[in-house]
């Protein structure tokens, strides 16, 4: 098995610690693993995008063009990253802020309303961990317990006391994602 993602949207959303995160799942799972993080020069209110890949064996390159799967948190990331999920792939988008929503009929696509969520429940820093956990439900590729130590391991010490809400984040996405086709 290989799963090659692509995660993208503003910088502060939690684009890279989402990857790091689904990177360590992997590495808890004894996958080979590929996190290739990209970001302009601003990282909060900036685009940034994370490459992950998952596999049973070895990862030849870490660049790609083309991703089985794309999680976009913006309009520009689904702009720039729709045309690149391969035939038969899946797309998931949280649809906050989205002037057009994907067009694809060749790829799965699932909407997940973790903004609109995340803040209606006073939960902000949660939305990335709900958008996992949709991502999760639809593509079990890591083990949840694996997820949070993922979570462990990537979270400085201090803020381990907000695994627990992240735990229930990453169980309410998988309940608010919805297929669109």
């Amino acid at each position: 098995m290989t799963e090659e993602i692509i995660i993208a949207g503003f910088g502060g959303q939690g684009v890279l610690s989402m990857g790091k995160i689904l990177a360590y799942s992997g590495l808890m799972q004894g996958q080979e693993v590929s996190w290739l993080p990209a970001y302009g020069p601003e990282q909060r209110g900036g685009t940034a995008n994370v490459t992950v890949i998952l596999s049973d064996e070895k990862i030849s390159s870490p660049v790609l063009r083309m991703y089985d799967t794309a999680i976009v948190l913006n309009q520009p990331s689904l702009d720039k990253f729709e045309s690149k999920v391969k035939s038969g792939g899946t797309l998931i988008f949280d649809s906050n802020g989205f002037t057009r929503f994907p067009e694809r009929k060749d790829i799965n696509i699932y909407r997940i309303d973790a903004t609109e969520y995340a803040a209606a429940n006073n939960a902000q820093k949660t939305m990335n961990m709900l958008i996992l956990g949709g991502m999760l439900k639809i593509r079990p590729i890591v083990k949840i317990e694996n997820v949070l130590k993922g979570l462990e391991k990537s979270l400085p010490e201090r803020h381990h006391h907000l695994i627990p809400l992240n735990e229930k984040a990453i169980k309410q996405g998988g309940e608010l994602i919805q297929k669109l086709n």
